[in-house]
């Protein structure tokens, strides 16, 4: 097999029917071209070139061979650029389940575990309760940002409260026109998981994993619905209305959750993005 370099110089005197010009655009000297075109036809046993005093013309069998030329060329930068991309490590992946509703948070995470670790690429999969409590325990998500109650064997850090300001009701019920409610007038209650029944309240049949999509419950109406400011500020739809609650609101308690027996260096920079998230 000929030399690439050979190859190379053959395809650019052909290419620019010119010695000269192809060692130009090879940073090489004339001779050196020259020389290497010369290697290649003992090589193959075939004369590429016609030289006149005016010109440089390939010869039948030179202008036969040049599109192979030029595909052995296109295929050795193939190979050099894959070989250039395989020797630079590709960046870890940690999987981060995280509940919709803490959706901006684990935005804010992501950002600092991107500053923290840069080399870590995070990817950030929205899940329920039961997701991701299914996520972590298969061992697909690396950590969870979920809400209470949390499965057991793993370890919290970060907690925060989410407030339950309002009411979501269907919007044909009686009560979706009132001004404020209490949850003792709710009728049967969607709960989310984690948040005690109140007083006086009735639980509907449906635990509720994810209140953004519980709100289709509501809406055929299977029950109402305490939910948290972001989803009065953010849904729209005709079939669902949102009253105040009066009163002190229930919370929705969400941390990240981890397994502490498996957790490497990638994860702990999670935990401790999500700690700087909390604090600022």
């Amino acid at each position: 097999m000929a030399p690439l370099r050979d190859i190379e110089c053959f395809a650019l005197v052909a290419r620019h029917r010119s010695f000269s010009r192809a060692a130009a655009a090879l940073a090489l000297s004339q001779p050196a071209v020259s020389q290497a075109v010369a290697r290649l036809e003992r090589e193959l046993g075939l004369r590429l070139f016609e030289r006149t005093s005016r010109e440089v013309a390939p010869t039948d069998a030179g202008a036969a061979l040049l599109p192979h030329a030029e595909a052995v060329l296109e295929q050795a930068a193939v190979f050099a650029a894959e070989a250039a991309r395989l020797a630079v490590p590709a960046p870890a992946t940690i999987r981060l389940a995280y509940a919709p509703l803490a959706g901006g948070f684990a935005a804010r995470v992501a950002r600092r575990l991107a500053g923290r670790k840069p080399g870590v690429d995070l990817e950030l999969v929205p899940a329920g309760w039961r997701a991701a409590t299914d996520e972590l325990t298969r061992g697909r998500a690396a950590a969870a940002l979920m809400s209470a109650p949390f499965p057991p064997g793993f370890a919290s850090a970060a907690r925060f409260q989410v407030p339950l300001t309002h009411l979501a009701l269907p919007a044909a019920d009686r009560l979706s026109t009132a001004p404020v409610l209490t949850l003792d007038r709710a009728g049967r209650l969607l709960l989310p998981r984690g948040v005690p029944l109140p007083d006086g309240a009735r639980l509907a049949p449906e635990p509720v994993d994810d209140p953004a999509v519980a709100l289709d419950l509501v809406a055929a109406g299977r029950g109402t619905l305490p939910v948290p400011q972001l989803l009065v500020d953010t849904v729209r739809r005709p079939d669902v209305r949102f009253v105040p609650l009066a009163g002190p609101p229930p919370r929705l308690t969400f941390a990240l959750v981890w397994s502490a027996a498996t957790a490497g260096e990638d994860v702990m920079a999670l935990v401790q993005a999500a700690q700087e998230a909390l604090r600022r």
